[in-house]
């Protein structure tokens, strides 16, 4: 039984003369600017500004500060508005721009917030927006962000329908509480079970936010100013022995066209089918041979591994050079997992006319001390005594490894190798690749990462943006592909434990990010935090937000039974059958309680069946202000003693409360005994007639 005040029955029949409750606006408000949170960062600052300028002269009006807009004015607002967002987003559309247009809608709608109407159409779009943010955060702490704005939004929608209720907010809670405590083994039963169906179609999530993360080219700067990125790139879980720090390169792409100081790919990956990646690659257990990456979105094609890997799960595949691609771009959290080779003796490899004119490839002029510095190499060493004598300049001249390198001149290469002698990884992994190639050895950059930090006893590795890398490839005949890291001749601490110690004298790590909880990891404290806060969301996003189809599938294929679909439906369907059963034994039980123990709720149930039997059904939600109105329509001749008993249960529950004394309910019986004398005279009256 729910029983909302109202505070005079005429106002039922025109919501629009609704005022709104301050308490129950303010609610709304903090709700509205809690769902925004997880979307701040990806909306345009105009947009972010025009919400909190909405929402705050809602409030404003509601205080009489200031007035809302009229038509015309409101006409105006929107106008300007919507062309800010048509100019902002240039004619792109995505699952990400119609989400911006949905805030901005959401934030126009304040102007209109004027009665008990308008407030339950936001509480519905608000409860919307909350699905909507889980497009873009997945993460456990987002999700907590969620629930906490839609239990203010439920807080509010209590304080709207019973203003006048003492401690409201507090009953509110335990309401909220007791509710959830009920649903809760349901939701969780209904999560296990319910059919993890594959969608009838999918778009991409977005098509035009600026990831962070490696590009399909490489210029001298771009991978140091990924070194002041603190973000997780991928995490990696090991079946078997994690691999020592120095063996941790992870390939991405491959660039081997040099178009003057810029690397990129020869081949692109062309046409790009829409969809989203299958984010719950592999199931079962890890076998000693195999590693899981959970790779944060990327909107890009290419999965990275370790060199010598095959695939192991459906959502990845193996393409030529040793590389592993999605087969649409992963704009979502993916998990995908690959297993070792196992070593066999491969004949002698060959490379094609064509290949090797792809990786010999130079522009026609530009850097002739790198050019000269080649010749001399070719004209007294073989191809692996080229790489060596290279490698050797690096590890004993002065060269320095630094996240601050100076501006590079034209003929960038030999400024590099020649003058100033400081540079990056991008930097001297194309010098490299330049000179070999100049001296008539097939080489190539790779781009990826390189390390990774153990979390939680070695459980997994974090692999962040910091830890992107590039390094070279070189062909050399009778061995294939050979990996030729300048890096780690020039800054061996960099390979082998990871970019801080590189540059612990330099200073520069993660400087410009004071924020960076890794910035100060050195404090056990700060990264034992970390850490825990790490894996509490990755556990999260493997068996929470991972949990799909495969999944699912496998989770039950353990319990005893054949599961397909078809059980998992019927499951589902006993799931909310026998829930909808405890609930109304439940309510049921209740009532009859109520009816022994309870003289008001003996009162309450005896002038509901007096309403049945004047033709007034009782129905769920019905308010006593409306069920008086419904059997002064019936009944025209108890209107009065109806809407004075109505209005005396509304003075029981939210103003006097349960203690309000017998006098007030022997007004109360009185009055439904004067209601049940009216009813008898009007029919002996009708019989007579």
């Amino acid at each position: 039984m729910k029983l909302f005040p109202t505070t005079d029955s005429n106002e039922r029949a025109d919501t629009q003369q609704q005022p709104l409750p301050s308490s129950a606006l303010l609610w709304l408000l903090a709700s509205f600017g809690i769902l925004v949170m997880p979307q701040v960062d990806r909306l345009p600052l105009w947009l972010v500004a025009s919400c909190a300028v909405l929402a705050g002269w809602r409030w404003l009006a509601q205080s009489s500060r200031v007035r809302l807009p009229g038509r015309a004015a409101r006409l105006a607002v929107i106008i300007t508005l919507v062309a800010a967002y048509v100019a902002t987003v240039k004619g792109s559309f995505s699952v990400d721009t119609a989400a911006s247009f949905f805030v901005l809608a959401v934030s126009l709608k304040w102007l209109e917030c004027r009665s008990t109407r308008d407030y339950y159409v936001l509480f519905f779009i608000l409860v919307y927006l909350g699905g909507v943010n889980f497009l873009f955060r997945q993460e456990i702490y987002w999700a907590l962000v969620n629930f906490v704005a839609l239990a203010g939004l439920l807080i509010g929608l209590q304080l709207l329908n019973a203003p006048d209720l003492p401690h409201g907010v507090a009953s509110g809670w335990r309401r909220l509480g007791g509710l959830m405590f009920k649903t809760l083994p349901i939701v969780v039963l209904l999560f296990i079970f319910f059919p993890r169906m594959a969608p009838l179609w999918s778009v991409p999530l977005v098509s035009s936010e600026a990831w962070s993360g490696i590009s399909e080219t490489m210029k001298p700067g771009d991978i140091s100013n990924l070194a002041k990125n603190d973000e997780r790139a991928f995490r990696v879980t090991f079946g078997g022995e994690t691999p020592a720090h120095r063996d941790r390169y992870w390939r991405g792409l491959i660039l081997d066209y040099l178009d003057g100081e810029t690397w990129r790919q020869s081949r692109s990956d062309g046409y790009r089918r829409p969809g989203r990646v299958a984010n719950d690659g592999g199931v079962g257990e890890l076998q000693s041979d195999e590693y899981e990456v959970l790779l944060e979105p990327t909107d890009q094609r290419w999965a990275f591994a370790l060199a010598g890997s095959r695939v192991a799960s459906r959502n990845v595949v193996e393409e030529s050079e040793d590389l592993f691609r999605f087969r649409r771009p992963a704009d979502t959290t993916v998990r995908y997992r690959l297993a070792f080779e196992q070593e066999t003796q491969a004949s002698s490899p060959q490379l094609s006319v064509e290949e090797r004119q792809r990786y010999l490839q130079l522009p026609d002029a530009g850097n002739p001390r790198a050019r000269e510095l080649a010749a001399s190499f070719k004209e007294r060493l073989n191809d692996a005594g080229m790489v060596e004598a290279l490698l050797s300049r690096f590890r004993d001249q002065p060269y320095y490894y630094t996240l601050r390198p100076p501006r590079m001149a034209e003929d960038g290469i030999d400024t590099l190798l020649f003058d100033v002698r400081r540079g990056f990884c991008a930097h001297y992994a194309g010098a490299t690749t330049f000179v070999l190639r100049a001296a008539g050895v097939p080489a190539r950059v790779v781009v990826g990462y390189q390390g990774g930090e153990p979390v939680a006893n070695n459980d997994y590795l974090i692999v962040r943006q910091y830890d992107a890398h590039a390094w070279v490839e070189v062909w050399l005949d009778g061995q294939g592909w050979v990996r030729v890291d300048p890096t780690a001749a020039i800054a061996p601490s960099r390979i082998e434990s990871g970019l801080r110690d590189a540059v612990a004298e330099e200073g520069s790590f993660l400087e410009d990010n004071w924020a960076s909880p890794e910035r100060y990891s050195d404090i056990k404290v700060v990264r034992w935090f970390s850490h825990q806060l790490d894996r509490i969301n990755y556990n999260w996003q493997r068996w929470v937000v991972g949990y799909q189809g495969e999944s699912q599938m496998d989770l039950l294929s353990r319990l005893p039974g054949s599961f397909g679909l078809k059980e998992l439906g019927y499951i589902s369907a006993g799931i909310v059958g026998v829930g909808l059963l405890i609930a109304a034994l439940f309510s049921a039980l209740r009532l009859k309680q109520l009816e022994r123990k309870d003289d008001f709720g003996r009162l309450i149930v005896a002038w509901h069946r007096l309403c049945n039997r004047t033709g007034v059904p009782v129905r769920a939600g019905d308010t006593p202000i409306d069920l008086a109105s419904k059997l002064a329509s019936a009944a025209p001749e108890v209107s009065d003693t109806a809407r004075l008993f109505a209005q005396g249960v509304n003075s029981h529950y939210y103003k006097a409360g349960a203690e309000g004394g017998s006098v007030e309910l022997a007004r109360l019986r009185r009055l439904l005994a004067t209601m049940k004398k009216q009813l008898r005279h009007s029919r002996s009256n009708r019989n007579r007639s």
